[in-house]
């Protein structure tokens, strides 16, 4: 069973606190076009959100499942650790809810990679990797973050027998690698007036 987990509880500071999930982008908002590209990939959904209070705002959706996150202000670490725990799945894909032009080739792909890894990371060089668009392993998230001191994503997956895979073996997949573009700030939803074409967002640090 493949699960994926959408991280939705940041405060949006960079988008003057407006909701980035439900930015629309060709007629659907970002978390509609993350279900859409995910469902045909995984067979659940989980949405991780702050508090009850966010998960409400996603009670209109189709086939998804909303929690909140167990250990609070711990920004995308809480998250994955609450995702972590409800997901069925032995292998996870973890997407933040700002990435609207997720292509389900590339995260099938990054599922196929993990092979005996405990996750498969994009990488586009050594310092710049993708850890919120990328497939961990269940059993070796929930061992690192019931004992983690580190609130760093990279501590993470350096910890973990992590797989990177380079972000040009992805481009047979999707050439322009519109698959990573991400949406932090209200300007810049004007890059994205066509997915195809255009050059990806900035990279996760």
């Amino acid at each position: 069973m493949r699960s994926a987990v959408v991280l939705a509880g940041g405060e949006a500071r960079r988008a003057n606190g407006q909701e980035k999930y439900f930015f629309t982008y060709e007629g659907k908002t970002f978390i509609e076009r993350l279900i859409d590209s995910l469902s045909g990939v995984v067979d659940e959904i989980i949405i991780v959100a702050r508090s009850p209070a966010q998960c409400a705002r996603f009670l209109t959706l189709q086939s998804v499942t909303c929690i909140s996150d167990i250990r609070q202000g711990l920004g995308p670490i809480g998250g994955l650790h609450a995702g972590s725990l409800a997901a069925r799945g032995d292998l996870v894909f973890v997407s933040a809810c700002d990435m609207p032009c997720i292509d389900p080739e590339v995260v099938s792909y990054l599922f196929n990679a993990v092979g005996a890894y405990d996750a498969a990371i994009p990488r586009w060089n050594e310092q710049m990797v993708e850890p919120l668009h990328a497939v961990y392993r269940r059993t070796a998230l929930l061992a690192y973050l019931e004992s983690h001191t580190s609130l760093s994503l990279r501590t993470m997956i350096q910890t973990l027998n992590t797989r990177y895979v380079p972000v040009n073996e992805l481009r047979v997949i999707d050439p322009g690698l519109m698959t990573f573009t991400n949406i932090n700030k209200l300007e810049e939803l004007d890059r994205i007036n066509l997915c195809s074409g255009k050059e990806p967002g900035e990279p996760s640090p």
